[in-house]
C-alpha cells in the first residue's frame, strides 16, 4: 500500500470514528425525546412488576420524560423478552427481567432470544433473598426437620412456584439438588396464585421473595424456616440461612434492566448513570428498602459479567435436576 493510500485510509477511518462519536453524543443529548416503554414480562403483582414500576418512576423523575411499564406475561417471561429483543435499538424499549431470562434456554427446546447476544445489559437493579416458608399445618420448624420429613413422606411433599423456570422453581430445585431431597414442584400462573395456594394450605411449602413473604410470616399464616441468602436477613434475624443446614446453598432473586442489542452505547451509559445516581438518593433507598429490595445499581459491564456467571451456575443445576418446561 502506498503512503498516499495509507493516508487516505487513515483519514476515512478517522472520519468514521468521529461521525460515530458525534451520532452517539447526539443520541445521548436528545434522549429521551418521547415516552420510553419498559417491558415487564410477567403479570402485575410480582417482583419484576414491582421493580419495573419503581424504576420507571425514578427514570421519569430523572429525565423529565415518561417511562411506562408494559406487562407482557407468558411462557415464563419468553413472550415479553422476545418483544424487547426484537424492538428497535433506539433506547425507547427496555426490559426488566430476572432469572428466567437466563434459565429458559435450558428449560425450553427453543427460546426466541439469546440472553448474552441479543441484549445490551444496562444495570443490575436490585437483589433480595427468597424465604423458605411452610404452612403452619406442616410439622416442621426448621430446614433439618423438613429434610427429614421428605424421607418419611417420599414423593408426598410439594412446593408452589410462579411457573417453570421462575425464581421460586429454581430456588426449590437448588434445595433438592444440594440436600438430595425430592420435593415436587407445582407450577402456577404467577407468584400471586402460588402464594395464595401456600397460605391456604393447598401447597405445604413455598419459596417466595422476602418482600412478598414478610406479611404472611409476621401474621403467622406462614412459618419461615430459612432464607436463601448466604447470611441471615436483617428483617428476619431469627430465621436461619438455609446454608446453615445445607452448605453451599445460596440463591438471590435479582432484577435487571436491559436494552436491545446495538442500542447506542451513549444511551446505555446514560441510563446506567441516571439509575445509579437516582437510586443513591436517601428517599429512593427507603422506597426500595420498604419494598424489601436491596439496591445494586451496577454498571453495564458488571451486569454483563453477572449474566455470564448465572448462565454457568444455573445451567448446571437445571441439567443435573433434568428440569424441562412442558
Amino acid at each position: 500500500m502506498t503512503m498516499q493510500n495509507s493516508g487516505s485510509s487513515m483519514f476515512v477511518l478517522a472520519t468514521l470514528l468521529a461521525t460515530t462519536a458525534f451520532i452517539e453524543a447526539a443520541a445521548q443529548s436528545d434522549y429521551p425525546a418521547k415516552t420510553v416503554r419498559i417491558v415487564a414480562p410477567f403479570p402485575p403483582g410480582g417482583s419484576v412488576d414491582t421493580v419495573s414500576r419503581l424504576i420507571a418512576a425514578r427514570l421519569s423523575e430523572s429525565y423529565g420524560q415518561t417511562f411506562v411499564v408494559d406487562n407482557r406475561g407468558g411462557a415464563s417471561g419468553n413472550i415479553g423478552s422476545e418483544i424487547a429483543a426484537n424492538a428497535p435499538a433506539d433506547g425507547y424499549t427496555l426490559l426488566v427481567n430476572t432469572l428466567p431470562l437466563v434459565t429458559n434456554q435450558f428449560l425450553y427446546s427453543r427460546v426466541p432470544y439469546d440472553v448474552l447476544r441479543d441484549f445490551a445489559p444496562v444495570s443490575l437493579l436490585t437483589g433480595t433473598p427468597a424465604v423458605l416458608a411452610v404452612h403452619p399445618s406442616l410439622p416442621v420448624k426448621n430446614v433439618r426437620e423438613l429434610i427429614e420429613l421428605t424421607k418419611s413422606r417420599a414423593g408426598k411433599l410439594d412446593y408452589g412456584t410462579a411457573g417453570v423456570g421462575t425464581n421460586s422453581h429454581i430456588a426449590g430445585e437448588l434445595l433438592n439438588y444440594l440436600a438430595k431431597t425430592n420435593i415436587s414442584a407445582v407450577h402456577f400462573k404467577g407468584g400471586g396464585p402460588a402464594t395464595i395456594a401456600s397460605v391456604s394450605g393447598e401447597i405445604g411449602i413455598n419459596f417466595n421473595t422476602l418482600p412478598d413473604s414478610l406479611s404472611y410470616v409476621r401474621s403467622g399464616r406462614m412459618r419461615a424456616i430459612g432464607v436463601s441468602s448466604a447470611k441471615r436477613a436483617p428483617s428476619l434475624p431469627d430465621v436461619p440461612a438455609i446454608a446453615e443446614t445445607v452448605p453451599g446453598y445460596e440463591f438471590t432473586t435479582w432484577q435487571g434492566i436491559l436494552a436491545p442489542r446495538n442500542t447506542p452505547r451513549a444511551i446505555v451509559n446514560s441510563l446506567a448513570e441516571r439509575i445509579k445516581k437516582s437510586l443513591a438518593a436517601p428517599e429512593n433507598i427507603k422506597r426500595f428498602s420498604d419494598a424489601g429490595l436491596d439496591i445494586v445499581a451496577s454498571t453495564p459491564e458488571e451486569f454483563a459479567a453477572h449474566l455470564k456467571t448465572e448462565v454457568e451456575k444455573w445451567g448446571k443445576v437445571i441439567k443435573e435436576r433434568k428440569m424441562k418446561a412442558e
